[in-house]
């Protein structure tokens, strides 16, 4: 089983740092509303949990120069 590094800070409420091996993240946001990720590489993600068994993603990616 491989290793993986990943680590999460909350910075303010609703705005947490995420950061693992190769890339850093910003997501703002609260769980009783969608949430907005935005990648070092460039991805973009939007992101809302729904009730039950059910999720919503949609992820855009930009290119970088």
């Amino acid at each position: 089983m491989p290793l993986t590094f990943r680590k999460s800070f909350r910075i303010l409420p609703g705005v947490r740092l995420n950061i693992n091996k190769k890339s850093w993240s910003i997501t703002t946001g609260s769980s009783k509303g969608p949430r907005y990720t935005r990648s070092s590489t460039g991805r973009r993600t939007t992101s809302m949990d729904l009730p039950g068994p059910f999720g919503w993603r949609r992820t855009s990616r930009t290119r970088r120069h």
